[in-house]
């Protein structure tokens, strides 16, 4: 029987490993024996997580760059394989919402902002996209690896407010079945690709739809808790039994698969 105790010296790039969640996905892998490359725009947030891993034992680089931006990915792409001779595994967690694509309670549809719109359907498609086009073309030959994308519950279940969200992630799960029959045709039954769902975690982002400004719920938190039945919300570590599956060869017949982690949320119809 295969196991999921084989990720010992593989190479992982994780962007938008600075952040919550990247952060726990990050911390994860490497607690596996997994060499993390950590990617962020933010120089200081990317080295203090990796000074956090290596001071907990674990290997880690860290990597500057914009996941919208070839040239800095390129780039990136010099700097790992020089460090580790490889990559194993692309986990892409960068993505993010704006406010301008989200419509408040007093606003209507034509409220939208079309270049909020575009910014964010670029940062979670596109900054999916351009990752996978320069680390998958080196993780390719390899004819093993493992890409992990990061959907939303709101992909499966389209939420209020968050339109260009919303869209993008649904986008990014077509995008992971698109991907996953392409490499496994043209490059071998060992390059996989999948996502994970997760379902509601506190972000820098999501806290303040959440929550009010006195630390409760808010009643949009409250009505989330209420359609969960685990009656709370995700841990990011949380995430990392799933991720860490995906990455090994456990789960080495599994591509073009989205795994939801939420609670329960979307197997709840509110009845």
């Amino acid at each position: 029987m295969k196991n999921s105790n084989d990720l010992k010296n593989k190479v992982a790039v994780i962007t938008g490993g600075a952040g919550v969640l990247g952060g726990a996905i990050a911390k994860g892998l490497s607690e596996a024996g997994v060499f993390v490359g950590i990617m962020s725009r933010t120089v200081e947030k990317v080295e203090n997580k990796v000074a956090e891993i290596e001071s907990d034992g674990g290997k880690a680089l860290a990597i500057p760059a914009d996941v919208l931006n070839q040239d800095q990915l390129e780039k990136a792409l010099s700097k790992i394989i020089e460090k580790w001779g490889r990559i194993d595994i692309l986990i892409n967690c960068a993505g993010g919402n704006m406010r301008g694509a989200t419509i408040t309670p007093d606003q209507t549809f034509f409220d939208l902002s079309i270049d909020d719109f575009d910014k964010v359907t670029a940062l979670n498609i596109k900054g999916t996209l351009l990752p996978t086009l320069i680390f998958g073309k080196a993780m390719a030959p390899q004819k093993k690896a493992s890409i992990i994308n990061i959907s939303s519950m709101t992909a499966q279940r389209p939420l209020t407010r968050v339109i260009g969200y919303a869209a993008s992630k649904a986008a990014i799960e077509n995008l992971t079945k698109w991907l996953a029959i392409e490499m496994a045709q043209k490059f071998g039954e060992g390059f996989r690709v999948n996502a994970i769902a997760p379902g509601f975690f506190i972000g820098e982002q999501n806290r303040r739809l959440l929550f009010d400004n006195d630390g409760s719920l808010s009643a949009r938190g409250k009505t989330i808790i209420d359609h969960t039945p685990m009656k709370r919300f995700g841990e990011p570590e949380e995430l990392c039994g799933a991720v860490n599956w995906l990455c090994s060869d456990a789960a080495s017949f599994v591509t073009g698969t989205v795994v939801s982690i939420d609670g329960g949320f979307g197997a709840f119809s509110g009845v």
